[in-house]
């Protein structure tokens, strides 16, 4: 396949990988115009691209994800409303838009509390931002104000007891398979590592789990891979967080632990290839790979890369860079998976490459 990105980045790494490179805004009609006449299909890498942008391609070709299913993960109010109309469980909620919604929630304090809760816009935060936490309601008209007064979304905090990630792919055909389940742990709301094994969660929770995904994605009329993230409560309740539409960071262990990667399949739901089930062949630890690896213990920015060369001497260590020209604190650099035989060895072999890295153990 010859391959075409859209990027206002000049030095996008897709874009400079790829056979041609589109340098314009995601709306700008020429842009668009150019990239209509090269495809015949079109994905979206993340979920910010505009959904208006899809919609305007999706009238010459084939586009998968669909606009609809994007703008409904592009705003959580959309995609709260979606997951109660799909019949799915999701943590307590109130939509905050205005100075009434805010009145509505005060006073639901009294009784039903959403409190502590935290208030997340309902659009464009990622990676722990555009959240702000609310401990109690005389916490809410600040916190909305910190957040720049945006409609946002108030949900309550729950006892957490794991996080877990279910990736589906959808085809033009309706048919459905999904990679195993996969356990994901964060530190200041960005995903640090995720663990792969058969047993990593309890079977029923699983079989929930992927149920849960593939409704979601049947009610969207869904044509790509779609990560769901789920919460396990404390009493081992399971709850939706959100979903992705797209390839997602806890399913890229896949591309050395499966014998058909998330990649792979989404390249096969936009091509209307057949999908056939992923099989894990083995066990696997993935890593995400910080750019605060780039910088010593004093904050200072090392004039070298980290230790690969150390990390690549463990067997079972797959390093995976993505090409961006400047480390920063927080950006995703790339990933590492460890794979092994068994999970122990899996978890260790993580820990090793962890320690070399200077990545807190896990």
């Amino acid at each position: 396949f010859q391959t075409v990105v859209l990027d206002p980045d000049p030095h996008s790494p897709a874009g400079l990988v790829s056979h041609q490179h589109i340098q314009t805004d995601y709306l700008d009609p020429i842009g668009l115009q150019k990239m209509a006449a090269a495809c015949q299909a079109v994905t979206t890498e993340f979920e910010n691209v505009p959904a208006d942008a899809l919609a305007q391609l999706a009238t010459t070709m084939q586009v998968a994800p669909n606009a609809h299913a994007v703008a409904v993960a592009q705003d959580r109010r959309l995609e709260k409303s979606h997951f109660v109309n799909c019949g799915v469980p999701v943590a307590p909620f109130a939509v905050i838009a205005s100075d009434a919604d805010v009145e509505a929630v005060l006073k639901q304090a009294e009784g039903t509390s959403l409190m502590p809760g935290i208030l997340k816009t309902a659009r464009m935060g990622y990676d722990g931002k555009g959240q702000v936490r609310v401990r109690h309601p005389q916490e809410l008209v600040h916190a909305l104000q910190q957040l720049g007064g945006v409609p946002s979304v108030l949900e309550k905090m729950l006892p957490l007891k794991a996080e877990y990630s279910v990736i589906v792919a959808r085809g033009h055909d309706g048919a459905m398979v999904h990679l195993p389940i996969q356990h994901n742990v964060h530190r200041d709301g960005i995903l640090a590592m995720t663990q792969v094994w058969a047993g990593v969660c309890d079977s029923a929770l699983e079989a929930q789990a992927i149920s849960a995904a593939k409704s979601i994605a049947q009610e969207l009329q869904y044509t790509g891979v779609l990560c769901v993230e789920f919460f396990v409560l404390e009493d081992n309740a399971l709850v939706v967080n959100e979903i992705a539409p797209r390839p997602h960071n806890s399913g890229h262990y896949s591309l050395d632990a499966c014998d058909i990667s998330q990649f792979e399949l989404q390249l096969r739901c936009m091509a209307g290839l057949p999908l056939t089930q992923p099989r894990l062949h083995s066990p696997a630890v993935m890593l995400n790979l910080l750019g605060d690896i780039w910088f010593g213990k004093l904050g200072e920015k090392s004039g070298s890369d980290p230790n690969f060369p150390e990390v690549l001497s463990l067997p079972g260590t797959h390093l995976h860079l993505y090409g961006k020209g400047e480390a920063r604190k927080g950006r995703k650099m790339g990933h590492l998976t460890a794979t092994a035989s068994t999970q122990e060895q899996a978890h260790a072999l993580a820990n090793q490459a962890a320690t070399i890295l200077g990545i807190a153990a896990i």
